[in-house]
């Protein structure tokens, strides 16, 4: 199980946007405890990478992305 703290580090991203993501609920997360602490799991996070892979190769095939977008290190 992976803290937010965790998938922001893993996806390279701001924390507000991984709480969008779990609010959503585009990012599978679930709240343990007595003070809610938020985990993902390890596969659901996988999960996600994967659709945004996909999604993103559908952009590229309808010619959503152009051609002169750069690509980050």
């Amino acid at each position: 199980m992976l803290t937010l703290d965790q998938v922001k580090e893993v996806l390279n991203v701001n924390s507000p946007l991984v709480y969008t993501l779990v609010r959503s609920g585009e990012l599978r997360a679930a709240q343990f405890g007595g003070r809610g602490v938020w985990r993902v799991r390890e596969d659901d996070l996988l999960a996600y990478i994967e659709t945004a892979y996909d999604k993103t190769a559908q952009r590229i095939a309808a010619g959503q992305i152009p051609e002169e977008t750069t690509i980050e290190d």
